[in-house]
């Protein structure tokens, strides 16, 4: 049974899970749908297009599935999905997509910290940290463990894969591989994120292998497809280096830097 403030505003529309908890001053539009066991703080605002899976936990003052901030919206019925175990805190935006063709997308058991903002069209997956007031631009992409330090800033389409780190304070335009660390100004590959590598369970052998990659990337070759040939010719393949090769393969907007 749900425990619902009726100082609420709740169109009848929505769909509303099981076990739910709504403050005061909640608002919620007609086109939302809200999982069991979810928590909403005192003036969350769920907009249309929200799709909200189980045990979440909304913070005050957070919008979900705002209006997106881009100049080709024109009024769509378009959804923000996030799955389950997140928790969002005070003052955070997250945009739905700009077409129907698009989706915002969130996963599983994210942090997302006050004051961030999440354009339209961003896919991001599990178990990411997003510092205080990150602002991540639209259709970016990331991907897994990934950490955020506060005031980052990700500009549109970049990608971040795997156990990434982001120093405080950053803006980058182009992509950062799986596994490393990135920071200064400008932004620069700074080593391979060794505290999150070993929280992800990953031996020393393949941790020495992915170093061994970033080598190659970053201070041998200056050409990415090139650098993927020296990685597959002279490293062992394992989970780890096969996906390390296939984000640099797919990167259209090329790396960030070597020191």
């Amino acid at each position: 049974m749900s425990n619902i403030s009726d100082k609420a505003v709740i169109s009848p529309k929505a769909k509303i899970g099981n076990n739910v908890t709504i403050y005061p001053f909640v608002y919620i539009e007609d086109d939302v749908v809200v999982g069991d066991d979810c928590v909403l703080y005192p003036n969350v605002n769920l907009m249309n297009g929200t799709r909200l899976g189980k045990g979440n936990k909304i913070h005050q003052n957070s919008v979900i599935s705002a209006i997106p901030q881009d100049f080709h919206y024109c009024g769509e019925n378009t959804v923000c999905e996030i799955g389950n175990g997140n928790i969002i805190r005070e003052n955070v935006v997250i945009n739905r997509a700009t077409h129907t063709s698009g989706k915002t997308l969130i996963g599983d058991r994210n942090f997302v910290m006050e004051g961030v903002h999440v354009s339209h069209d961003v896919h991001i997956g599990n178990e990411n940290v997003l510092g205080y007031g990150t602002k991540i631009a639209g259709n970016a992409e990331i991907h897994n463990y990934v950490i955020f330090s506060s005031g980052v800033i990700a500009n549109p389409g970049v990608r971040v894969g795997d156990c990434a780190m982001i120093q405080s304070g950053c803006r980058f335009s182009k992509d950062i591989p799986p596994y490393i660390v990135a920071g200064g100004h400008p932004i620069k590959y700074g080593g391979i994120n060794g505290f999150v590598i070993d929280q992800r369970g990953i031996d020393e052998k393949i941790k020495s292998h992915i170093a061994n990659a970033y080598r190659l990337v970053f201070h041998g070759q200056d050409d990415i497809l090139n650098a993927c040939v020296q990685i597959e010719q002279q490293i062992q393949p394992c989970p780890e280096i096969n996906s390390i090769i296939k984000f640099l393969k797919e990167s259209k907007l090329g790396l960030i830097t070597k020191l």
